[in-house]
């Protein structure tokens, strides 16, 4: 198994890890979603909670760019992008959401 292969098994073991505490991400950043968008009084989607969460993991990669962990969730993070954003233009989606 190469270094990359290893990071992205990783990854996926982490997503696994996480959503079984956290539930489906999509679920999981609705809620992010909806208190963000109360706190900052300004609309906020899941997918977009993905992104800053990812965002957030690349200011601190560029403070300490071999924290591992760091970059791990990075990926994890995008990976939930891609998948709460085909929640979010399926019109047929219902797992977790309101």
């Amino acid at each position: 198994m190469t270094k990359t292969e290893k990071l992205l098994a990783d990854v996926v073991e982490l997503v696994h890890s996480r959503g079984t505490i956290y539930g489906h991400p999509y679920t999981n950043h609705k809620r992010i979603s909806e208190l963000w968008t109360a706190y900052l009084n300004y609309p906020i989607t899941p997918s977009q909670v993905a992104l800053c969460m990812a965002l957030l993991k690349v200011s601190r990669i560029s403070e300490s760019p071999n924290h591992n962990d760091s970059i791990k969730d990075a990926i994890a993070y995008l990976s939930m992008y891609q998948t709460i954003l085909e929640a979010e233009m399926d019109v047929n989606f219902t797992w977790g959401d309101d």
